[in-house]
């Protein structure tokens, strides 16, 4: 299945002051756009063409690695337009998502806390995460374009920290970034649609 670049579901301008028309307008078209470009033509004559963007993902991991970087950050950025949107963030989250948080988590101040020291806490390049595994939520961190598909477990809810997601706006405040992303950017009603798919 050829990837494609997918439309934002906003206005490049709609998520402001917290993320710039600027930095989407890099991030979306260039970056996710690359991934994309790069990714279809690894694809060709990989014996993964035609397979589900998740299946290529776990397919190529530890496997084709340029294939991987290029598959698993397509995959994740098509989620992570998703998981924003104008006017989000904050404490409102749908019922059953807020009971896994409080069950799982230790609550929505708890999730805040350790979310953004995994962002804040991976070295280098790449995700902080809420994932459903065995049943539960769990925060995890990975490296690059890892996600937790690779690792059993099921993304509802990722952030960037490549620095294309936030030098612009918040230069090397990574924490602020996550701060504001947190507070202020995440789509709950799109995170609880994954976390009740990962319930089966």
């Amino acid at each position: 299945m050829a990837f494609e670049l997918p439309d934002l579901p906003y206005a490049y301008d709609a998520l402001q002051p917290y993320m710039s028309k600027e930095t989407l307008e890099y991030h979306h078209d260039k970056h996710h756009n690359a991934y994309v470009t790069t990714g279809n033509k690894l694809l060709e004559g990989s014996g993964l063409d035609g397979q589900s963007l998740e299946d290529i993902v776990k397919g190529s991991y530890g496997k084709n690695q340029a294939l991987f970087n290029n598959a698993g950050q397509h995959y994740n950025h098509k989620h992570f337009w998703n998981w924003m949107k104008p006017n989000g963030g904050g404490k409102s989250l749908p019922g059953d998502l807020q009971k896994a948080i409080d069950s799982d988590l230790g609550g929505y101040d708890k999730f805040r806390e350790d979310f953004i020291a995994a962002g804040t806490g991976q070295f280098g390049s790449g995700w902080a995460w809420i994932a459903a595994k065995n049943g539960k939520l769990e925060i995890m961190k990975t490296p690059n374009g890892e996600s937790p598909l690779v690792h059993g477990a099921t993304p509802i809810l990722g952030v960037d920290v490549w620095e294309h997601s936030y030098y612009i706006d918040y230069r090397n405040a990574r924490p602020k970034y996550l701060e504001a992303f947190v507070d202020n950017l995440v789509n709950w009603e799109y995170v609880d649609e994954l976390y009740q798919g990962a319930r089966g």
